[in-house]
C-alpha cells in the first residue's frame, strides 16, 4: 500500500516573500534563519541529511555533499499567512479569497448576536491582542463577571477563553461552535474561531493546549484528502489537521498536547502500532484501505514559541523534531514518501507577535527517490501533486 507521511513544522518559514509589505510584514523575516541566528546554530543532522542546508544559509545547518532527500523551497499562491489557508493549499486546494481580519476587533452587531445567542451576558476585549496577555490582564475581571474573553489578531481568527474551572470546557466549545455558524451565515469569511481554555497554576492564568479546539471555514473546494477518501484510502489526521479541515476528506483522528505527543504518534502510524479502530470517525465502518495519508501538525514552534518571540524554545522544537525524523526514516519502506514542510512564517525575532508571510520549506524522502535540488517552486499545492503522483 502506497503512503505519504506529511509533517507541518508549524510556522518554519524561510524567508520573506516578494509581497510581504502587502500583509505588513519586514524583509528581514525569516523564521528558521533568524532561530538559527540567535542560537548559534541548531542540531539538526537528520533534516540536514535530507537536504536542508543546502536550501540556503542556516547557521549550523551544514550543507550535505550528498543529501539523501529532494529538497526545495516554496512559494505560497493564495493571499494569506494563516494555518488555514497554508495547509489547504498543501492539500491541493489554492484560496482565491483572502480571509478577513479584524484590526479595530469585531463589529457590534456580530458580537451582539453572540451574547444573545450564547446567554454568556456579555465578553469581555474584543480586540487584537495576544492570548496569554489578555488571559493576564482580563482574568480577574473573567472571575467577576463570568463573560468570556474574545479577542483577535493579525490573523484571520476568533477566539474566546475562558478559565474552564469556572465555565465548563462543554460550554466554551458550544460558545465556539455558536460563533462558528454566525461568521458563516454573516459572510464574514473568518478562518478559524479558537477555544482556548485555560486555568489558574501556581497562581498565573495558563492556556490548556491539550483542550484548545478550532473551528475553521469548511473547505471551499475538494482537496487531496477528499481524493483519498473516496477512493477507498485512508486519511490520518494527527495534532490539528482534523480542525483546520473541518474533517473534510479525513476518515481517523486524534488531537495532541504537545509537539512530543504528535511526533510519538506519527512514529507509531508509521510503524503500524497506532490504534486506528479507536481514532476512527464514527460514521466510518472498518476497512482495508488500498492507499495512506499520514498528515501530521507540529504546532509549538508556531503556538509556543513564535507568537511568544521566544526563538530559544523555537529552535529546541525544532531540534526535537529533527530527534524523531531520525525514528522515522529507517521504519519507510519502499512504498512510503515522506514530506518536511512549512505553512507560513511566524518569526520570532522580529517586532511582533503574528505570523510573517514567508516562503517555506520542502523535503522529499523515500528509498526510490532520487536526491535532488528543486530549486524554487510555485504553489504550496505542488506537495498535492506529488502525493497524488506516487500514491494513486
Amino acid at each position: 500500500m502506497k503512503r505519504a507521511i506529511i509533517m507541518v513544522i508549524d510556522s518554519m518559514g524561510i524567508g520573506a516573500m516578494p509581497d510581504h509589505a502587502e500583509f505588513n510584514d519586514i524583509a528581514e523575516c525569516n523564521t528558521l534563519r533568524n532561530v538559527c541566528h540567535y542560537n548559534h546554530g541548531l542540531n539538526v543532522p537528520n533534516m540536514a541529511k535530507l537536504g536542508l542546508g543546502n536550501i540556503q544559509n542556516f547557521e549550523g545547518i551544514t550543507p550535505e555533499q550528498k543529501p539523501t532527500g529532494q529538497y526545495g523551497t516554496l512559494q505560497e499562491k493564495s493571499k494569506g499567512k494563516d494555518t488555514t489557508t497554508g495547509h489547504w493549499e498543501i492539500a491541493g486546494l489554492v484560496s482565491e479569497r483572502p480571509f478577513a481580519t479584524f484590526p479595530n476587533g469585531f463589529p457590534s452587531e456580530l458580537i451582539d448576536k453572540f451574547i444573545e445567542e450564547t446567554k454568556c451576558g456579555g465578553v469581555l476585549a474584543n480586540i487584537p491582542a495576544s492570548g496569554t496577555a489578555i488571559i493576564e490582564e482580563l482574568n480577574e475581571e473573567h472571575h467577576k463577571t463570568k463573560f468570556p474573553i474574545v479577542y483577535t489578531s493579525a490573523d484571520s481568527v476568533y477566539q474566546i477563553a475562558v478559565d474552564t474551572d469556572m465555565i465548563p470546557l462543554e460550554t466554551l466549545y458550544e460558545w465556539c461552535r455558536t460563533a462558528r455558524r454566525l461568521l458563516d451565515e454573516g459572510n464574514y469569511h473568518v478562518s478559524r474561531v479558537i477555544a482556548r481554555p485555560y486555568k489558574i497554576i501556581d497562581g498565573k492564568p495558563t492556556r490548556i493546549g491539550k483542550d484548545r479546539r478550532d473551528y475553521s471555514v469548511e473547505p471551499t473546494g475538494k482537496t487531496l484528502l477528499d481524493e483519498v477518501k473516496e477512493t477507498g484510502g485512508e486519511v490520518v489526521a494527527i495534532g490539528k489537521i482534523e480542525d483546520i479541515f473541518s474533517k473534510a476528506g479525513i476518515t481517523h483522528a486524534i488531537h495532541t498536547g504537545s509537539n512530543k505527543e504528535g511526533l510519538e504518534l506519527t512514529l507509531k502510524a508509521v510503524k503500524n502500532e497506532l490504534d486506528l479502530d479507536n481514532i476512527r470517525y464514527s460514521n466510518i465502518e472498518k476497512f482495508t484501505p488500498n492507499k495512506s495519508i499520514i498528515f501530521t501538525n507540529l504546532v509549538d514552534t508556531d503556538m509556543l514559541y513564535g507568537h511568544r518571540n521566544n526563538p530559544e524554545g523555537y529552535g529546541k522544537a525544532i531540534e526535537e523534531i529533527d530527534e524523531y525524523v531520525g525514528k522515522i526514516i529507517p521504519e519507510l519502506t519502499e512504498d512510503d514518501i515522506l514530506i518536511i514542510t512549512a505553512d507560513h512564517g511566524c518569526d520570532p525575532t522580529v517586532p511582533g507577535t503574528d505570523h510573517t508571510r514567508e516562503f517555506v520549506p520542502v523535503l522529499y524522502y523515500g528509498k526510490t527517490i532520487e536526491p535532488k535540488d528543486l530549486g524554487l517552486t510555485l504553489g504550496f499545492d505542488s506537495i498535492a501533486d506529488r502525493i497524488r503522483s506516487w500514491i494513486f
